[in-house]
């Protein structure tokens, strides 16, 4: 390996290089990107430019090429930040979110949600009524209890995913109000 101040060697063109041609990367031991910048440069400048292919297509002022379906679409079709775009067109991002989503989220794929909303015959296992669609999990631990409709999901949140608030709800609605009595200061017994 060289020395600290002689420069690198870039992966790419093979060139020696001194260390101010190579863009900074922390994750490396030296903190240095493996290729000089004048090659990073070329490579995103010809990967928006060319087919996976390899072929010259040029792309019109104004559009991209995503990177997922390859299809050169105008700018409108991007979604962007401070004057970047994302790699990938809306249409791509909105099919595979979702999934993303799921995996960064809770730890799921598509398939095994699946097959939790299919053990629960597609329904909510709280209401028994509406399609579950929410992944529901422990806000504590993050462990995915099961899949619930908007409603009950959000209502269990609101609760605080608290089993007692849950039993007192249920209690209020089958008609026994809830009126704790006063034993010592700021003591309080639950009605029987």
């Amino acid at each position: 390996m060289e020395s600290e101040g002689e420069g690198k060697r870039c992966v790419r063109c093979g060139e020696s290089k001194p260390r101010a041609a190579f863009a900074r990367k922390r994750s490396n031991l030296d903190g240095l990107q493996r290729h000089c910048r004048d090659c990073a440069a070329s490579y995103h400048l010809h990967a928006t430019d060319t087919h996976s292919r390899g072929e010259q297509d040029p792309v019109p002022s104004g559009h991209k090429r995503c990177r997922g379906c390859g299809e050169v679409k105008p700018h409108s079709e991007w979604h962007g930040k401070g004057g970047r775009l994302a790699s990938r067109c809306k249409s791509c991002r909105a099919i595979t979110r979702p999934a993303e989503h799921l995996k960064g989220k809770y730890g799921l794929t598509v398939a095994e949600r699946d097959a939790m909303i299919a053990a629960q015959r597609g329904l909510c296992v709280i209401c028994l009524n509406a399609p579950a669609v929410h992944v529901d999990h422990c806000h504590k631990t993050g462990r995915v209890r099961g899949v619930l409709c908007f409603n009950c999901n959000s209502a269990i949140g609101k609760l605080g995913d608290d089993p007692e608030a849950v039993r007192r709800a249920a209690a209020y609605l089958e008609g026994n109000s809830w009126k704790p009595i006063l034993v010592a200061p700021g003591v309080y017994q639950l009605p029987s």
